[in-house]
């Protein structure tokens, strides 16, 4: 199938943008590259110490003939989506001597849990988690004893930030090892409608925790579809798992021999093999095009708006808001998962999942075929579904057709002709919206704003009956040189109330939503941000704001709108506690929203 023109067309302009950045990646992986194996250049002391530890792998890791592979890991025992990460080195390990190698973890690196942190001053520190845990794996790897790297991380900012260090090491090899999603539990619109109904009084705490319990009940990622199973979605797309990695439950045989698989494949792509495949190859243009296809196809998180164009320059390709905007025109929304419907991640895969919507896609001209991947030369690979037979794992043809129209459906007949998300721009700034689960007859809000600048104030707002009428609620002065970009997902259910009474409203801030993010328009990461006097500092109680999702629009009606003095506000009480004093650094130097709002890159 010939690639779609505009397909075409948007790598070929990021193709030019980033001929310099690029040029320069590809010259600085090359060099490191020709050096050969890191360890042929330390010296004994520096090996020894680096060996002193391993046991049965010193005298194979002192001879050097093996490849040794460095796993970098996300693991703690808070976050149910890398719990099971605890027993993987043992793992990883045993199954590096099988495959004649060796393995030691090189590091690990924070993991933190915005569902801890929804509505919390640690949620303060989250999206600055990513360019930690940049740094951090950094560190790992700068011991330079490694051949491959195995990364083993699955949530929100956490994969992000594991990308970037990788393409930072371009010449090492790497392949992300997932854990895979918990066990279906309380079903998502069902745990929804009772946050809802706590909202408004309606149940007390003690039915909200019951209901929140049987939600997030065991091991494993969210089930819902936000950004960690946005994460797993883009790694597959961009060739960095295994085929068909993503969606299997942890502790299942399948899940072990995909995680052994990850090992054998790393030992094969190291230069020690015949097969090398240093990252930095892998993470071009194609790459992270097939990525935003794969976000406006599957109705993915919009923080991924955020953490691709940081991951993308960190490998010398320069990605605009306009990319994401065109190829959401061209790409269909193929699946509903929740908040975009009923199913969950489990009931996709089961569906046909990822493989089924890779064939689709290639087949329709919507991805690039050629792409490189850790699994071999074309994402058609990924079309594959893995199997055990007799104890085996082999990779078969995925399902030809879906195996629930009501999950997922094919790309000549999607659930919308266009993508989950929408670029806007006005005189209000520049943002994105996600429309994948918003009704149509809500894709156009007019109405006076009422402005706040923290998500508790629009919740004692709501609780004091205060919002009578049709409003845009602006919640401004969350961006991230204000205070590291919250997510404000805790507002979701005070909206939904709202629209659910009837009145038409939307959401209007400098901040994030979270990739759970639903059925209320919400205008999100509105740059330049209201504390370096962007537009929405301009902006009054009363003046009419206009979001039209279908035109791409985000405008003030205000006729002297324009000649305003931005006002400013004092941000002194969100730089103190839970570490925020730790991180100013971080909001002095943090880039534009719409570029990745990156430290690091």
């Amino acid at each position: 199938m010939t690639l779609n023109s505009t397909i075409a067309r948007v790598t070929d302009r990021i193709r030019a943008r980033s001929a310099h950045s690029r040029g320069t990646y590809l010259d600085r992986m090359a060099k490191a590259v020709a050096e050969g194996p890191a360890r042929s250049h330390l010296s004994c002391g520096n090996q020894a110490h680096a060996y002193a530890a391993m046991g049965e792998d010193k005298a194979p890791l002192a001879e050097g003939r093996l490849p040794n592979l460095g796993i970098v890991t996300a693991y703690n025992d808070m976050l149910s989506a890398h719990q099971p990460f605890e027993s993987y080195p043992g793992q990883i390990r045993a199954a590096a001597r099988r495959a004649g190698a060796t393995a030691q973890v090189a590091g690990g690196v924070p993991a933190m849990c915005d569902g801890v942190t929804q509505g919390q001053p640690g949620m303060e520190l989250s999206l600055f988690s990513r360019d930690v845990i940049a740094l951090a794996a950094g560190v790992a790897l700068s011991h330079n004893t490694f051949d491959a790297a195995l990364y083993l991380g699955v949530c929100d900012k956490i994969v992000p930030g594991l990308i970037i260090a990788a393409a930072t090491f371009s010449h090492v090899p790497a392949v992300f090892v997932p854990a895979g999603p918990m066990t279906s539990g309380l079903p998502n619109d069902e745990k929804s409608r009772v946050r809802n109904a706590f909202a408004t009084g309606e149940v007390g705490r003690d039915a909200l925790m019951a209901a929140e319990m049987a939600s997030y009940h065991g091991p494993g990622t969210c089930t819902f579809y936000g950004t960690a199973n946005t994460n797993q979605m883009l790694m597959e797309f961009m060739g960095l798992h295994l085929p068909g990695a993503s969606f299997v439950n942890p502790g299942t045989p399948l899940r072990a021999a995909l995680t052994d698989a990850a090992v054998t494949r790393a030992a094969a792509i190291t230069a020690l093999g015949n097969d090398f495949r240093p990252v930095g190859e892998i993470l071009d243009e194609r790459a992270f095009v097939n990525g935003i296809v794969g976000l406006m196809a599957t109705g993915g998180s919009t923080n991924l708006v955020l953490h691709l164009p940081a991951m993308a320059r960190a490998a010398g390709v320069l990605i605009d808001l306009d990319d994401f905007a065109d190829i959401s025109d061209v790409v269909p929304l193929m699946a509903k998962v929740y908040p975009n419907g009923l199913a969950d991640v489990n009931h996709f895969h089961a569906a046909g999942g990822l493989g089924y919507m890779i064939g689709e896609l290639l087949a329709a001209g919507l991805l690039h075929p050629d792409a490189k991947t850790i699994a071999g030369d074309g994402l058609s690979l990924y079309a594959q579904e893995p199997k055990l037979r007799d104890g085996a794992l082999t990779w078969e043809p995925g399902a030809g057709e879906t195996l629930n129209d009501r999950i997922l459906r094919p790309a000549s007949d999607p659930f919308q002709p266009v993508g989950g998300l929408k670029q806007l721009i006005g005189n209000l700034g520049r943002g994105v919206i996600k429309v994948s689960a918003v009704a149509p007859e809500r894709h156009l809000i007019e109405a006076p704003c009422r402005i706040f600048h923290d998500q508790d104030s629009v919740k004692r707002a709501f609780k004091a009956g205060e919002f009578t009428s049709d409003t845009v609620v602006v919640v401004r002065f969350q961006g991230p040189q204000a205070n590291g970009m919250p997510e404000l997902h805790s507002l979701t259910p005070t909206l939904s109330v709202l629209q659910d009474r009837g009145l038409r409203v939307a959401l209007v801030t400098d901040g994030r939503m979270s990739g759970a993010s639903g059925k209320v328009p919400a205008a999100i990461h509105v740059s330049p941000e209201a504390a370096v006097g962007g537009p929405l500092a301009r902006l009054r109680d009363g003046d009419v704001v206009r979001l039209d999702a279908t035109a791409g629009t985000l405008q003030c009606l205000a006729p002297d709108f324009d000649a305003r003095a931005p006002v400013t506000a004092d941000l002194s009480a969100n730089r103190h506690g839970i570490g925020r004093e730790m991180f100013e650094v971080f909001r002095r130097n943090v880039g534009n929203s719409c570029d990745g709002a990156g430290v690091v890159v």
